[in-house]
Parts: structure tokens; C-alpha cells; sequence
């Protein structure tokens, strides 16, 4: 009990889990929010309660110790760096599919072929421009194909204008196939069966 009432845990070590618990509880609300975008009504639900349960622990400890001004930069601080990672991981889970607009007043014949060749699937149309005749090219993709499919924009039509939106709800589409992924031991006791069998 006299560790919890000494000087180091009052500055040092509660602030330090004040502004841990703060990083976990914005992060979990950021990817919240994003699954609430999403449509993800079950995944949203379970997230919230383990954002609102962390974040009761760390704005009560906050509120025993309002003589404690390292408990602010904590929390304050906490909040920050939640909002960041949320961010960053949400980028790296990648979830949830977009649609890119492309805007090209050259030939986008290549361009097109390009990303058929690759499995996304494309709409095109003629239109008028304020400069003169454009073609418009709209593709649906998953979120983690946007690098891919933004490289081979720039690489066929690099002074192509285009713009990415959301999409809460997609129905049937063109999307690239994913290779199964075979573990190198599973692939290698197959061929052994194989050969057993065979014998």
C-alpha cells in the first residue's frame, strides 16, 4: 500500500497509465467510428464497450488526483498519440472498399486494358469537359488494392485527375482474385502423400 501512495507512482507511474489507457481507448474509438462507417453494426458495438470501460478507469484516477498536473499531460497526451495510432491502424487493416473516379483527356485505352489485365473491373464514359472531350472511368476496389491501382494510374495517365470515395455497401462487382496462401510444410507433406500414394 505505501507504493500506491508514494511520490513515484503519484508522478511517475500513473501518469504513465493514465496516458496508456487514454492510447487505448482513442485508438479502439477511432477504429470504432470507422466500423460505423462501414456498416460493421456487430464489430462496433463490442469495440465501444471496451473503449467506454478503459476510458472510465483513466478519467477516474484522473479525477482522485486533481492536485496532480502530470495527470493532465498525461490524459491530454494519451489522447493525441490515440488518435494517431487509430489512424495508422486503420490504414494498415486496410478494410472496407472505395470507388476512383479517373478523369483523362488522353486516350485511356491503355489504361483501361491495364487494369483489366490486373482483375478490377471498369466503367468508362465520353463526357465534356471545360477544356474539351474527357473520358471517365470509374472502378470499384477493396481498400487495400488503392496503392496498386493508384500506381497504374500514374504509370499509363500520370496528369489524370482522379478522386477516391468511400462505399458503405457493394453488391456482386469485379475484384482481382487472391492466390490462396499454402504453408511451405502443408505443400511439402501433400507431395508426400502423393508419392505414398503412388507407390
Amino acid at each position: 500500500m505505501f507504493f500506491f501512495s508514494s511520490e513515484t507512482f503519484t508522478f511517475v507511474i500513473l501518469p504513465i497509465l493514465i496516458f496508456v489507457a487514454r492510447i487505448c481507448d482513442v485508438t479502439i474509438g477511432t477504429i470504432r467510428i470507422i466500423f460505423v462507417s462501414r456498416g460493421q453494426k456487430y464489430l462496433a458495438p463490442l469495440v465501444g464497450f471496451f473503449e467506454i470501460l478503459i476510458w472510465l478507469v483513466a478519467i477516474g484516477k484522473v479525477m482522485q488526483n486533481l492536485n496532480n498536473v502530470f495527470c493532465y499531460v498525461a490524459y491530454a497526451g494519451g489522447f493525441a498519440a490515440g488518435n494517431f495510432i487509430g489512424i495508422y491502424i486503420e490504414e494498415k487493416i486496410a478494410m472496407g472498399t472505395l470507388v476512383i473516379q479517373i478523369i483523362t483527356r488522353k486516350d485511356a485505352s491503355e489504361l483501361i486494358k491495364n487494369l483489366k489485365l490486373k482483375g478490377y473491373g471498369t466503367t468508362s464514359i465520353p463526357a465534356e469537359g471545360s477544356t474539351g472531350r474527357v473520358h471517365i472511368i470509374y472502378t470499384v476496389i477493396k481498400r487495400s488494392s488503392l496503392t496498386e491501382v493508384v500506381e497504374i494510374i500514374k504509370r499509363f495517365n500520370p496528369k489524370a485527375f482522379y478522386s477516391i470515395e468511400d462505399v458503405k455497401f457493394v453488391k456482386e462487382g469485379i475484384f482481382p482474385l487472391r492466390k490462396p496462401y499454402y504453408h511451405k510444410g502443408a505443400l511439402q507433406f501433400g507431395r508426400l502423400f502423393r508419392v505414398r500414394k503412388g507407390k
